[in-house]
């Protein structure tokens, strides 16, 4: 019929989304915004975050990685893909938040001198000149979500590695959270969080800002066969078999 869909073994597949943060900052530390700033670069302790949480998920079938363009995203998805035969591919939308002249700043700082700043604090989703609302980011990083799960090559577990508005905003989409309540969620350096989608399910968060250690993943069952019709040659089959 015009204007329907078939549906496709994409839309119809479970999958388990592993959404990570990466690993800690020397900014991170200082309480200082990065925003879109490069050069912002995993520190010695992030390094280290990294490399247990891959290999913490290093039993997970992981199908896909996409990351980040920034430094410290990037860095840390080169960590999961380490002995894997899987490229670590870039979304510009899964950017931190554009936080325009603020980046570079202390937040204890701007908290004591900036009213503008104090008052998107309280509501981020108004924002002044050139500072991106929580909404906005909401809508680009959902969208490219969305767009990476409509591919046919994604795969059931595919990692997204990001910030932690960028995460924050995500969960609380999945979870019918209101947007100006994100901030509320708290998501640690180098964590993974769990989305499960399924057809027939409302999406299922089923980890929030987690940091396993190596050792405590077991991989996931096999999916359960999909039961077969019986056929008239099965049946005629069954019956010899009686007989005999």
């Amino acid at each position: 019929m015009h204007g329907m869909k078939e549906e496709s073994t994409q839309d119809s597949m479970k999958r388990t989304l592993l959404i990570v943060r990466h690993g800690q900052t020397t900014w991170n530390t200082e309480h200082r915004l990065p925003g879109l700033l490069p050069g912002v670069a995993l520190n010695e302790t992030g390094r280290k975050q990294a490399a247990r949480l891959a290999e913490a998920l290093s039993v997970m079938p992981i199908s896909a990685i996409i990351s980040s363009p920034l430094e410290r995203a990037r860095d840390t998805a080169a960590y999961l893909a380490q002995g894997r035969d899987i490229p670590v591919q870039i979304e510009s939308d899964l950017v931190d938040t554009d936080v325009g002249p603020w980046a570079g700043r202390v937040i204890s700082e701007l908290s004591k001198e900036d009213s503008a700043w104090q008052a998107y604090v309280k509501d981020p989703t108004t924002a002044p000149e050139g500072v991106e609302t929580f909404p906005h980011v909401q809508q680009r990083v959902v969208a490219a979500i969305e767009r990476w799960l409509a591919q046919d090559n994604l795969g059931t577990h595919p990692v997204f590695v990001a910030h932690a508005d960028v995460i924050k905003l995500l969960l609380a989409y999945y979870m019918g959270l209101e947007t100006r309540r994100a901030g509320s969620l708290h998501i640690d350096n180098a964590s993974v969080s769990l989305i499960e989608l399924d057809k027939d399910q409302p999406p299922h968060v089923v980890a929030m800002g987690w940091n396993p250690q190596p050792g405590w993943l077991k991989p996931p069952a096999p999916p359960a066969p999909t039961p077969q019709e019986p056929t008239l040659s099965n049946h005629a089959q069954e019956v010899g078999e009686q007989k005999t």
